[in-house]
């Protein structure tokens, strides 16, 4: 993760990656991937059979039907956005905050990123009102807005959309004939799955949705790239899957042989993939829960965690605080709390927030041992907070926080 321009604190050009999940890699999937080190040739652009296949059978399991003829693969899902969007055309939506990854891609291809602000209950998924105007505005000053991006289980709000309004959502962006990319990438990494409910858009709108997961989310580890896109059924849905194909060989963006075969093993979810998805997601729950009582409880503001790897921390109640240490903006921010806490902090400016709120992501990851030994413990511990290295991580970030509070309320005048 680079800074932004030391003077002015210029655009971001680099974002963070994904919230890594800080656990040693899964034997059984690297068993696949050696098996597979020998091949000397490569897949196919888009995905061989096997991984279409694969991929089709996740998402039946999942209630969204799917023929390998309409799958992509690639190696990430900012290849297969940035495909979408060159094959799409026009300007791009996006929910504010967003990934950091969507915007840069309609930047590259000298498109606008036009944000739209999410409502206070959960991010991903815009506001189908202010949805509506912003399509209003951007089409009366002469733009062309084709494509929405969102996400139910989002990054990096750590939120799961109500269907009430993601079915609200979608309606407008149908009346308004936008295509939509449904991020689906922590849709597997629920904190409650049986008290949560995600739906995906694809659900409610068939015929003008493109599903896309990084693995990496939950069934692989952040270094092998690879993902895959679902498209619809029909006509038009057919010409976008040729055009992302000729973007992708454009690209020579293939997955690797041997990462396409642990890609394929993941998707199928035997029972060690499975198993290590729920205990991860276990793992990341308390490490999130406790993460957010730390920072609630300083005063800042933040969303309870709902999916994913991450939170995301509104230090705006603390600015006083954050002021008598020189920070006055996100960029100093995340510098000054990625140095007191020892782990990446980014700032909400990269994630489309302003440049003045004082957010953050923080990363449950970076709260596990060094050693694959400390860390495949956490997975097994029934009382993983409690072990030496986390819970010394946990003491220091709760400390931080406390410090803040505690300048705050030393700054506040008598009453």
């Amino acid at each position: 993760m680079r800074r932004t321009d030391p003077e002015g604190h210029g655009p971001v050009r680099f974002g963070p990656p994904l919230p890594e999940d800080g656990l040693p890699v899964l034997p059984e999937l690297s068993a696949v991937l050696t098996a597979a080190a020998t091949r000397g040739g490569h897949e196919p652009v888009g995905g061989g059979p096997a991984l279409r296949e694969a991929a089709c059978g996740y998402w039946d399991r999942r209630g969204l039907h799917c023929d390998p003829g309409r799958v992509a693969a690639a190696p990430g899902a900012p290849a297969l956005l940035l495909a979408l969007t060159a094959a799409l055309g026009g300007d791009v939506l996006v929910p504010r905050p967003c990934a950091a990854w969507w915007a840069p891609y309609a930047r590259l291809l000298g498109r606008p990123a036009f944000q739209v602000p999410t409502p206070p209950e959960s991010g991903g998924v815009p506001d189908p009102y202010a949805l509506l105007e912003t399509v209003r505005r951007v089409r009366a000053e002469g733009g062309d807005p084709r494509l929405l991006v969102l996400s139910v289980a989002d990054d990096p709000t750590a939120t799961v959309a109500p269907p009430e309004l993601l079915h609200e959502t979608v309606e407008a962006a149908q009346g308004e004939g936008l295509h939509l990319v449904s991020d689906e990438t922590w849709r597997d990494t629920l904190h409650v799955p049986h008290d949560t409910v995600l739906l995906s858009p694809a659900e409610m709108l068939p015929d003008r949705v493109v599903v896309v997961s990084d693995l990496a989310g939950a069934l692989l580890p952040p270094g092998w790239p690879a993902a895959v896109a679902r498209f619809p059924a029909g006509d038009d849905a057919d010409g976008l899957h040729a055009r992302v194909l000729d973007v992708l060989t454009a690209l020579d963006g293939r997955v690797a042989a041997p990462v396409a075969a642990a890609a394929g093993y993941a998707l199928g979810e035997p029972e060690p993939v499975t198993g290590r998805v729920t205990a991860a997601v276990r793992l990341h729950a308390r490490l999130a829960a406790a993460a957010h009582d730390a920072v609630v409880s300083a005063g800042a503001l933040a969303r309870p965690p709902r999916s994913g790897r991450h939170l995301y921390a509104d230090l705006g109640p603390l600015r006083p605080a954050l002021a008598a240490h020189g920070v006055g903006d996100a960029q100093e921010l995340e510098d000054f709390l990625s140095a007191r806490l020892g782990m990446p902090a980014p700032g909400g400016h990269r994630f489309g927030d302003g440049l003045e709120a004082l957010r953050v992501r923080l990363s449950t990851g970076a709260l596990l041992p060094g050693s694959d030994t400390g860390r495949a413990e956490c997975l097994t511990s029934p009382t993983p907070l409690e072990l030496p290295h986390v819970q010394r991580a946990l003491i220091r970030l709760k400390s931080v926080f406390d410090d803040l509070r505690d300048d705050a309320q030393r700054g506040e005048p008598a009453r």
